[in-house]
């Protein structure tokens, strides 16, 4: 589909990351506090209400509090999506409403497990991704994209991490930032000890038919249990009911000893699971997205910035001719007291886009699982460290 574009924008945003010139642009300094999203014991971006209405089928509502994690044991590194809007290749490095929304749907909620940092890198645009996807331009500088990523993780390493446990979380052109940075740092380095996981949603992984291991990553293996830590999560979100199709935003591996992994935060043994979402109560806020419509079908509005629906979603990893997917079942309320829908597909000129699924909602929809995992890992992680030191 977008092969003849060297996958370069639309596969950018998605994560998959062609060779692009080396920028002679000058390096960041993120010792610079202004260069970062996110980081501990600041005022900053991560520094939200996440206060959350459950929305129960039924229709009863019920407040849940949000609390930072007093002393966590581990650090959770985050590389956020294709989000600015600046009409340049690549993005400034100002923070703007976009960055500073998508942090707060998909990464600050992580302070109840981790300790966060986020920083600001030189992105590909959205606008210039739109050109490239139309033929008029490249997608971008991504080695400079890169650059800052790896420059941000190292200072990060050198100056805050003193042996700790990490998370990696990204989406969309931030998980492959991340993969690469992984490729390149940690997969069969020394500096996998303290690899706890990689979260990453919205690109894709290959493995070794029938393994878990021998593609994307040498050594990695994909999460499959809870508790498992050194591993990797990675799936892309469609409905169940609209599963990818020829033009979809994903692809298949070429190579017929290859496969794409999904792993399902919800049940990463196999199978489905309950997904544990968590979404903006009106919406994203930005992007090509519709408003949330009222989460009470009797109109009711609800208060707090964030909701949450349990029994109302599903998921299980999927797979047809076009793709691997992780699939979203929508289970509706018997009482039609709740809303009986999610927003989160791609919308544009008045219509759906069902080529990229239900991808700018990849982390939101699966936030209390990721939560849960990477709870799990911390303290499997942590009790393996004590053992060996």
């Amino acid at each position: 589909m977008f092969t003849s574009l060297c996958m370069r924008a639309a596969l950018a945003a998605m994560g998959f990351l062609c060779a692009m010139p080396t920028t002679a642009a000058p390096k960041n300094d993120y010792a610079n506090e202004e260069n970062w999203l996110c980081r501990p014991g600041r005022k900053d971006a991560c520094a939200v209400d996440l206060t959350a209405t459950v929305v129960a089928a039924g229709g009863k509502t019920s407040r849940e509090l949000f609390h930072a994690a007093a002393n966590p044991p581990i650090d959770c590194f985050y590389v956020y999506p294709t989000v600015s809007m600046e009409p340049t290749p690549n993005a400034d490095m100002a923070i703007g409403p976009e960055e500073r929304g998508v942090v707060r749907l998909q990464f600050a909620r992580f302070a109840s497990k981790c300790r966060l940092y986020a920083p600001v890198y030189r992105q590909m645009t959205i606008e210039q991704l739109r050109k490239a996807v139309s033929g008029a331009g490249d997608a971008g500088d991504q080695e400079l994209a890169y650059g800052d990523v790896r420059d941000a993780f190292d200072y990060y390493l050198a100056h805050d991490n003193r042996g700790r446990g990490f998370v990696l979380i990204g989406h969309s052109q931030g998980s492959g930032e991340l993969t690469r940075l992984i490729q390149e740092e940690i997969d069969g380095k020394p500096l996998a000890s303290q690899f706890v996981s990689a979260i990453l949603a919205g690109t894709q992984v290959e493995v070794a038919k029938g393994r878990d291991t021998g593609g994307t990553f040498a050594s990695l293996p994909l999460c499959r249990a809870p508790a498992q830590f050194g591993c990797i999560i990675v799936y892309n979100s469609f409905r169940a009911t609209r599963p990818p199709q020829a033009d979809a935003l994903l692809r298949r591996t070429g190579d017929p000893a290859r496969e794409d992994a999904c792993v399902n935060p919800a049940n990463p043994g196999g199978g489905a699971g309950e997904l544990k979402a968590y979404f903006g109560t009106h919406g994203r806020g930005f992007g090509n997205t519709q408003p949330a419509p009222p989460w009470l079908a009797d109109g009711t509005d609800v208060t707090t910035p964030f909701v949450t629906v349990p029994g109302m979603l599903s998921a299980r990893c999927a797979s047809n001719e076009y793709g691997t997917y992780l699939a979203i079942e929508v289970h509706a309320d018997p009482s039609g007291k709740r809303v009986g829908d999610i927003v989160g597909d791609v919308f544009t000129h008045g219509a759906v886009r069902p080529r990229w699924g239900l991808h700018v909602i990849d982390i939101e929809l699966a936030m209390g699982n990721l939560l849960d995992l990477v709870a799990a890992e911390s303290a499997a992680w942590q009790h393996d460290h004590a053992h060996k030191h």
